[in-house]
């Protein structure tokens, strides 16, 4: 694959049906760096981005979306954070004394009883928020779920990951009905579905974009858009982090100083340390 890290929209000229395509390997590889996640934490975190670039992409507005699974379970918190400019950032976080063997994303397994929160951000207007429980065994089930309870709308995802090799890749495939005609769309999406349920992990994790649909719906004429780069973006800096411990107020950070003298906050996205000297936090603790 010569161009990965992109997200693809396409439609169909007689159906009433659109579609995603989305194959991930850097952007995931930045993702995963620097943490030492467990096989399974892997896929789950490879097969999360995926779906939410696919989420991403269906917004109609400038804004953020966060996509998290919470649970009982092995697994305290995954989460994906990503924007309109296919801009992600995610982390993964375990309950003490978790013990994972394999590394399938079987949600039950690693959730336990747990849901999923999807939080959407718009550039201008109302944040949304909407909440699902985790009963299903695979994220694209959960995900689908989602889809019944909050748009109405029949949506079908398709989720791969290989992260076992030192060169990670992830993809994932939406197909959902147009709000029109709603007994043609649902034919037309049953149609598509089907072609698209004979896809293989390889196929979608290797295959060029063009290629891959030529072959899934070469007598349905799909329209493929201009594609959309996928990276990561963790936005921590310096500067933030300096903001965080103004924030904290004088009285505090003169406890840290007394307590600590030098400290370090390290982003939990990216693991970068911003390191602050006592004579720094003196001069934050005067800027308030």
């Amino acid at each position: 694959m010569q161009n990965p890290d992109l997200l693809h929209r396409y439609i169909f000229d007689d159906l009433h049906v659109r579609g995603e395509l989305v194959q991930l390997h850097q952007s995931l590889a930045d993702i995963l760096a620097g943490h030492d996640y467990p096989d399974a934490i892997k896929v789950l975190l490879a097969e999360l981005m995926a779906a939410t670039s696919l989420l991403t992409a269906t917004l109609k507005f400038e804004g953020d979306i966060a996509v998290q699974l919470q649970g009982d379970g092995p697994v305290k918190y995954a989460v994906i954070n990503g924007n309109h400019l296919q801009q992600m950032r995610g982390v993964a976080r375990l309950n003490e004394n978790a013990q994972l063997q394999g590394a399938t994303a079987h949600i039950p397994s690693l959730l336990g009883n747990g849901h999923m929160v999807i939080t959407i951000t718009p550039k201008n207007g109302e944040r949304y928020q909407g909440v699902v429980e985790l009963t299903a065994d695979t994220l694209a089930e959960c995900l689908e779920n989602y889809f019944k309870q909050s748009e109405q709308l029949e949506t079908r995802l398709w989720l791969e990951s290989d992260t076992a090799a030192s060169s990670p890749r992830a993809g994932g495939m939406l197909l959902q009905v147009l709000p029109v005609e709603k007994q043609q769309s649902i034919e037309d999406f049953r149609h598509l579905e089907a072609l698209t349920e004979t896809i293989t992990k390889d196929e979608l994790l290797t295959l060029e974009p063009n290629q891959l649909l030529t072959r899934l719906y070469h007598q349905d004429n799909p329209k493929v858009f201009e594609p959309q780069k996928v990276s990561f973006v963790c936005g921590c800096s310096r500067e933030k982090s300096e903001a965080a411990i103004i924030n904290l107020g004088p009285a505090e950070i003169n406890q840290l100083i007394e307590e600590q003298g030098a400290i370090a906050i390290t982003c939990e996205y990216c693991n970068t340390a911003y390191q602050f000297s006592e004579a720094q936090l003196k001069a934050l603790s005067q800027l308030q």
